[in-house]
């Protein structure tokens, strides 16, 4: 017998409670952890289907438990409810309730949105500890206690620094990883002569091995921005609360609260010096997108060439070999495609995409408050947790497997005309030309012509052509 899902799902009985905010009542789950403000939320902000990033969610935590530590270490707020809420944030961090944290990445302006499904979830979990029930705002509310001494204005902010300098230390790591694995492939390759190429054209011979440090050089370079950009993040707009005054909070409150919250997070907070500055611009967030968009530059741009050089195995440059992941083909057999070279070279696109859409989230600011933080911190969280995914793989599953193909690196080399150059300082430009001509037309190798012609000695071309 097969049973009507949607008729058994209409058969559960669910219980509800009734909550009030400053709009009226609303008729919420009673399992629930969190109230009326996440409720509407979740009815008004259906844009992504995706669930908050656990980042976010670590972060803003971390931001309630500091807080409201330094509002009991300046009587802000008594210990019975600190304490229960610091409990609170302490079962959230080690991975309970997760599930109740349900604003989607695009959700309000500001993200006041997912700033009070956090403060909701904690407030009815510190009832609970208190044993109160869920909702009971006359002993510890969301607003007057989780949120005391805060903003959306500026624990987003602050927000969006914690969980990208999460991301963005895993990211270093596997960059760090990656620039090992091309210097160590550089090393291999370092005694590979193979022809240079110019507007895709035959340039003068270089090494297998040079491009390749050449790379590893480029993505040094590029992490080295996003190393030297991360900074600017650790300087947090914590204790600005509405426009950047402070408004709300206890003499001392803003330095306890960055120093607990630098403590618990383990990375190097300090105040932002201009606290309406800090949330006015989001420059520093700009600031890091734009260095993993240059990363992706470069990422696609050694894609690209890897491409390239193994492209055939009989039609194409083929100088080098790459590992097979999987079947290149549904229809061709034994067919291998850069499948992983491909990958990258799409999640560099994409991160180049949600760089352009930081940077206009960044410049939409007006006056004395950016809006639009979530999209911003949305894309910058994607184009990281791409990175960290995926570079491990494409390091060991394409990089570290690449081989040379000697003989049509060396075949390149003879066969290309463009080697006369070498020659052009004892025979002359123009003399060098018609070589280069003669050689296309027909078919034999500069060495040939050169030695054919008396033009010079076999052992003088040798020792300049190699």
């Amino acid at each position: 017998m097969r049973m009507n899902i949607r008729n058994f799902s209409c058969m559960v009985h669910v219980e509800f409670r009734t909550e009030r905010d400053s709009l009226g009542e609303v008729k919420i789950p009673s399992e629930a952890y969190y109230g009326a403000f996440t409720s509407r939320a979740i009815n008004q902000y259906h844009v992504t289907g995706l669930k908050p990033h656990i980042n976010l969610i670590m972060a803003f935590v971390m931001i309630k438990r500091s807080a409201t530590v330094a509002n009991m270490k300046t009587r802000a707020i008594d210990a019975k409810r600190g304490n229960a809420i610091v409990k609170a944030c302490d079962k959230i961090l080690a991975g309970k309730f997760l599930d109740q944290f349900l604003i989607e990445p695009i959700n309000s302006g500001a993200g006041t949105a997912f700033n009070m499904n956090t403060n909701e979830v904690i407030a009815n979990i510190a009832l609970e500890i208190l044993g109160e029930k869920k909702g009971n705002g006359k002993v510890l509310h969301s607003n007057d206690h989780v949120n005391m001494s805060q903003s959306s204005n500026d624990t987003f902010p602050t927000a969006m620094h914690v969980a990208i300098l999460f991301n963005i230390k895993q990211v270093i790591s596997v960059l760090d990883d990656l620039i090992k694995t091309i210097a160590k492939k550089a090393k291999e390759f370092s005694g590979y002569r193979k022809i240079g190429r110019t507007h895709l054209m035959d340039a003068l011979p270089v090494t297998l091995g040079g491009e390749f440090v050449a790379y590893a050089t480029a993505i040094a370079k590029a992490r080295d921005g996003i190393f030297v950009a991360q900074k600017e993040l650790e300087r947090v707009a914590l204790g600005g609360t509405a426009v950047g005054s402070g408004a709300n909070t206890p003499k001392g409150y803003r330095t306890l609260a960055i120093a607990e919250l630098a403590k618990i997070s383990k990375i190097p907070l300090k105040p932002e010096p201009d606290m309406q500055y800090g949330l006015q611009s989001r420059f520093a967030v700009a600031n890091i997108s734009s260095t993993l968009r240059n990363l992706a530059l470069e990422l696609g741009r050694f894609s690209n060439d890897i491409r390239l050089m193994a492209s055939g195995p009989v039609a194409g440059l083929s100088e080098i070999g790459i590992p097979a992941v999987h079947a290149g083909s549904s229809i061709m057999p034994g067919k291998v495609n850069p499948s992983l070279a491909e990958c990258m070279n799409m999640v560099c696109f994409n991160i180049i995409g949600n760089d352009t859409t930081a940077a206009l989230a960044a410049q939409s600011g007006q006056f004395e408050l950016n809006v639009m933080l979530p999209v911003m911190l949305k894309v910058v969280l994607e184009s990281t947790d791409m990175l960290k995914n995926f570079v491990p793989i494409f390091s060991k599953n394409m990089v570290a497997g690449l081989s040379a193909n000697k003989q049509k690196l060396r075949h390149y080399i003879e066969n290309s005309p463009v080697i006369v150059t070498l020659l052009s300082p004892k025979l002359g430009y123009l003399v060098s030309a018609d070589l280069y001509k003669e050689s296309l037309k027909t078919g034999k190798t500069i060495r040939q012509i050169v030695i054919s012609k008396g033009l010079m000695s076999e052992k003088e071309v040798n020792t300049l052509l190699g």
